[in-house]
């Protein structure tokens, strides 16, 4: 039997322990629920269902090592009781759904958010991994390096490109473990200056790697039920970021509900005390320049900012947007399922969400409409008639 595709509790994206954290300190009690959901049309997991169980399973047993442990701890906003609660904690198969029902892989999350923050990526990655187990079961090794070397060759053969920055952020859709491994390996050798990090925490603890990362959308959308109201609820949860990390990982993400309803929130206050803003969906060239204009308005110098970008990127559109803008600003990018799963068979688009939150309906309101994942059209509605979405 092959090894367990998840190995250790660090093989997850870096923003899930930041904001567990943030949990652990503010909201320990507060009850959650997430939905799976294939984006991708057609896709059949019908003979995938038990090898996912098997790895749920061993997911569920794993415990973070001393040697683990010690690396987060030398993370300077990772907090010592934080640290000891990390040493008793593993994750609850109870709390995992798992069912195939009318030609779809159901499966839904339920329980206190302390306790299965962490399931999202591994269980993404343990889905996108059985399911091309199963359907490309002899990968093309070397066309995925040659696809790689490609890549890498449009970032290196340009002067132009030296303050390019890019970092891994392909864990909940690679095509496998190892394979993120090698293309991270890689960057990091051949690309020094352009390749910053991961996301992964285990990659970054393995290969010396920079560990990258902040929130997630999970964390705006659950103060629409935590904070004191709907119409403050992005303010909350600005605020209770800035409480827990005093001016560290200050890359705020804008399109919870939308670019222009976050704007309205992130006044001079925010705008002074965050490094800069994350774009995951909508047009990247209508958002920077609806960010510039704000940070201008309110006589922000927008060098003095980074903007983030990590919405389906390939390096060909990350390198377009940089040429584009950086006479203007700082950018970044996040570059995920173009890295970690180009090997010649179709990726698909798997994701996990929060769907409700101590009881209450939560959701996005993407500036893609296809990234909206909520079942209750009334509670859209509202939402969007509170953030004025048109």
């Amino acid at each position: 039997m092959a090894d367990p595709i998840i190995q250790s509790l660090l093989d997850t994206d870096l923003y899930k322990f930041t904001m567990m954290q943030t949990v652990l300190h503010q909201h320990p009690a507060a009850q959650v629920e997430y939905r799976f959901k294939c984006r991708t049309p057609g896709i059949d997991f019908s003979n995938c269902l038990e090898d996912i169980r098997r790895e749920i399973t061993a997911l569920c047993r794993l415990r973070l090592t001393e040697d683990e442990l010690a690396y987060l701890a030398g993370l300077d906003y990772i907090k010592s009781d934080f640290i000891h609660f990390l040493r008793l904690f593993q994750l609850d198969q109870r709390f995992v759904h798992l069912d195939y029902q009318q030609g779809e892989l159901q499966l839904h999350i339920r329980g206190p958010w302390l306790h299965t923050i962490l399931f999202e990526v591994p269980l993404l990655a343990i889905i996108n991994e059985v399911y091309f187990r199963h359907h490309s079961p002899t990968p093309d090794w070397q066309e995925g390096r040659r696809r790689l070397q490609a890549k890498i060759a449009l970032v290196a053969n340009s002067p132009e490109n030296r303050d390019f920055r890019f970092t891994d952020f392909g864990t909940r859709r690679r095509f496998a473990r190892v394979w993120q491994k090698e293309v991270a390996e890689q960057l990091a050798g051949q690309l020094p200056l352009q390749f910053t990090g991961t996301s992964n925490l285990d990659l970054a603890r393995r290969l010396g790697l920079h560990p990258i990362g902040t929130m997630a959308h999970e964390f705006l959308q659950a103060f629409q039920a935590l904070g004191p109201r709907l119409v403050d609820s992005q303010k909350a949860a600005l605020e209770a970021w800035v409480h827990e990390y005093r001016g560290r990982l200050g890359i705020a993400l804008t399109d919870v509900v939308g670019m222009d309803a976050f704007l309205a929130d992130f006044d001079l206050y925010f705008a002074k005390l965050f490094d800069g803003l994350r774009q995951d969906s909508g047009d990247p060239i209508i958002w920077t320049q609806k960010a510039l204009a704000h940070y201008r308005k309110l006589r922000i110098n927008p060098h003095t900012k980074t903007l983030v970008y990590s919405d389906g990127l390939t390096i060909s559109k990350a390198l377009e947007i940089y040429r584009r803008f950086r006479q203007d600003c700082t950018m970044a990018f996040g570059i995920g399922t173009h890295l970690t799963n180009d090997l010649g068979p179709t990726p698909i688009n798997i994701v996990i969400k929060m769907t409700a939150c101590n009881g209450q309906v939560v959701a996005k309101l993407s500036d893609s409409p296809g990234k909206t994942l909520c079942r209750d059209q009334a509670y859209l509605a509202y939402l969007a008639r509170v953030f004025k979405v048109s």
